[in-house]
């Protein structure tokens, strides 16, 4: 067939055709989100075409990189990843296949961003490569988000692993599929892994009582989760022990049962004290030794036989150094064999007429009887010291205690009972003070301390009955908008003679004495009345924390004082704060959480204060109904010289947050702790860097010119 040959009408219209469309395909490639070029395979990958997108990528304009004008493409490669990016793409060349590399190149500003490159070699008429045709793409914020979900990771498998609650996941069929290496040391074995192979059968292998499992399972339908699912379950070595189960179910996006997740805690030594302290009257439950219902009595005749014979007898009291610290990190299982090899211990280095008092937690009472000479005494002391120092061995590691004994002397030091337990109490203290691992007996100097307490206790009872304190405030900042997100209110001590005495130097007096009650009702309702002001003034909620010293917070009226102050204020709940120190919760812990949620029943905010120097649990961290964590200042003040201070930082922050709460950092005092706070997303700062505690008045005109600045 014959076609007619085209027009010259017919050839203009395919010319603007083509024209037309290789416009259409420039300003595609000139559009696109990264840089489209074609260099020479040379020694120097001289560019001949760049797009326009190298501009927005580069920082650089085509033109500087056609011909390598003002600068090379591989100059703008990081020096660090050249050869790799030479070694894939010569790699690709020598195979003819199309290559696709990420490196890292450095803009004109200096930034350093990351890149996808894709490309192939161009062949010639001979079939040799001549050319490299490809794609470079910005993937600067996808390689943020792998680092920063890598880095996550790390942390919460960090947390996993080195939690001392036993943490697991079981199928619903009685499988355990991962546990930690906490949950395997409850159970006696040397691994996760060794503890997965051999329970492949929770119901029959683990629980002692027969349809245990199906109880929880049970449980976990009613409820979707189990709290405080306490059980006897067996070890690995056939032993028994206690232990109390927290878990909820899992599901998919469907709606199935994936598995069972949960935390576990060995509660042995507490189910063992709760069964002997039902019948335990006149002795110690876990040592044997006589207790603080005996000490008077036993006391008493040791002071009538010294009168028999006119000889002296002693009264010393013990107080383990670094009990609570091995306690507080190894468990109550440690810390209660500990107490028996520290019992045993004393009870060998005293004679057979003398009596070993355990008073509670870690302190003991020695009576010694028939002492002639102040020498023997100080003889036994010396042995008592020596012994308690001694490396004990729990569970195949040593653990080093030291004592602080103090020592008051029948009859010269007082001839009641009470009085020589007081001074010799005394004079523990004044060991403490001297550096511990030693002894002191009581003196006239320790009586003109304890003269002065009396007085400081004295002055502040007249302090309470004539209004002589008034509060500070310290402001709290938000990181996001700079500006201020509330107060904690600080008592101040102001006497008539116009002296400012700060908390430090009284409150532990009121909270031993007991006036701590009156005072902080009192520093609740001032701090209440003026949060009620200032959201008057203000025309926005400006909270205000208060203090809870562990002695109010066992007050079993607590929450109907503070329901109470509310109403007398006519102050709204979100007004006011009340701050808790994470130590109040090792006396009891559930009394703790029951109280915590009958405060936020009333709608007040809830902060764990000093947070990481007290109990520091994760198992009833989850549990707490808090708002807000505040870091304590000792990770903050050295932030700047302890890099270790920066890991747990991070560890709280990211803590706090997964459990739904802001994290509030005390004691930021300097520029670089701001900064580094800021940035690795904690929430709020209190501390000198923006100010110190100021009068109420000062605190008003700072929130007044924030108004004003935010207003304009």
């Amino acid at each position: 067939m014959n076609f007619p040959s085209p027009t010259a009408k017919s050839l203009i219209s395919i010319d603007a055709f083509v024209h037309d469309r290789q416009r259409m395909l420039d300003t595609l490639v000139d559009n696109l989100e990264g840089l489209v070029y074609c260099n020479l395979y040379d020694e120097h990958w001289t560019m001949i075409y760049v797009s326009d997108g190298c501009k927005d990528l580069t920082g650089y304009f085509p033109d500087d990189l056609i011909f390598n004008n003002i600068v090379s493409y591989e100059e703008i490669i990081f020096k660090d990843d050249r050869e790799l990016v030479r070694g894939v793409i010569d790699e690709a060349v020598k195979q003819g296949k199309r290559f696709e590399v990420e490196y890292r190149i450095r803009h004109a500003n200096t930034d350093i961003i990351w890149v996808c490159e894709r490309g192939n070699p161009v062949f010639n008429a001979k079939g040799k490569v001549h050319a490299i045709e490809g794609f470079i793409q910005n993937i600067t914020q996808r390689k943020a988000a792998e680092q920063s979900l890598h880095d996550a990771e790390f942390r919460y498998r960090s947390i996993f692993e080195n939690a001392i609650e036993g943490i697991f996941q079981t199928s619903p069929n009685g499988h355990y599929l991962i546990v930690n290496p906490a949950l395997a040391n409850i159970y006696g074995y040397s691994s996760p892994e060794e503890l997965i192979s051999a329970l492949n059968n929770i119901q029959q292998q683990l629980y002692v009582t027969p349809g245990r499992r199906e109880e929880f399972v049970q449980a976990m339908l009613a409820n979707q989760s189990v709290h405080n699912f306490e059980s006897l379950v067996y070890k690995k070595d056939n032993s028994t022990i206690w232990i109390s189960e927290n878990a909820r179910m899992v599901h998919d996006k469907a709606g199935n049962l994936l598995y069972y997740e949960g935390t576990v805690e060995d509660i042995t030594a507490r189910k063992n004290y709760d069964h002997e302290i039902e019948h335990q009257a006149k002795h110690d439950s876990l040592t044997g030794l006589p207790n603080r219902y005996m000490l008077n009595d036993r006391l008493q005749q040791s002071i009538n036989f010294a009168d028999r014979y006119k000889n002296k007898m002693a009264v010393a009291f013990v107080d383990l150094d670094q009990f609570k610290l091995i306690n507080d990190t190894m468990g109550h299982e440690v810390g209660d064999q500990l107490l028996l090899i520290m019992s045993k211990r004393l009870s060998s280095c005293i004679r057979e007429i003398d009596t070993v008092v355990r008073l509670g937690g870690d302190e003991f009472v020695i009576l010694l009887t028939n002492i002639e000479s102040v020498n023997d005494i100080l003889l036994s002391m010396q042995r008592v010291l020596a012994a308690i120092a001694a490396p004990c061995v729990i569970n195949e590691l040593d653990y080093v205690v030291t004592s602080s004994i103090g020592i008051s002397i029948y009859p010269d030091d007082g001839t009641e009972p009470n009085t020589l337990l007081k001074n010799a109490d005394t004079a523990m203290y004044k060991a403490k003070k001297a550096g511990r691992n030693n002894y002191q007996i009581y003196t006239q100097e320790l009586n003109e301390a304890l003269t002065e307490r009396v007085t400081m206790e004295y002055r502040l009872r007249l302090a309470i009955e004539n209004g002589e304190f008034l509060l500070h405030y310290q402001p709290k900042v938000n990181f996001a908008t700079g500006l201020i997100s509330g107060a904690e209110a600080l008592i101040r001590w102001q006497t008539p003679e116009g002296e400012l005495i700060p908390p430090v130097k009284f409150i532990h007096i009121a909270e031993e004495t007991g006036l701590i009650e009156s005072i902080g009702e009192w520093v609740l309702i001032e701090a209440c009345k003026k949060a009620k002001e200032l959201k008057e003034k203000m025309g926005r909620p400006i909270p205000i924390a208060v203090n809870v010293s562990p002695r109010q917070f066992k007050q079993p009226n607590l929450a109907q004082i503070i329901k109470n102050t509310l109403e007398l204020t006519n102050l709204d709940p979100e007004c006011l704060e009340l701050e808790i120190t994470e130590s109040t919760l090792i006396d009891d812990a559930a009394k703790f959480i029951q109280t915590l949620h009958a405060l936020k029943t009333i709608g007040v905010k809830l902060a764990i204060d000093d947070f990481g120097t007290g109990y520091s649990s994760l198992a009833y961290l989850k549990d707490f109904p808090i708002d807000r964590l505040k870091i304590d200042k000792a990770f903050v003040s050295n932030l700047e010289n302890d890099p270790a201070n920066t890991a747990i930082l991070k560890a709280i922050i990211v803590l706090g947050q997964s459990l739904g709460m802001k994290v509030i950092a005390e004691g930021v005092e300097t520029r670089f702790q701001h900064d580094y706070l800021q940035s690795i997303g904690c929430d709020e700062l209190q501390g000198y860097h923006f100010s110190k505690p100021i009068p109420a008045m000062e605190f008003e005109t700072l929130l007044q010119n924030q108004l004003k600045l935010t207003a304009s």
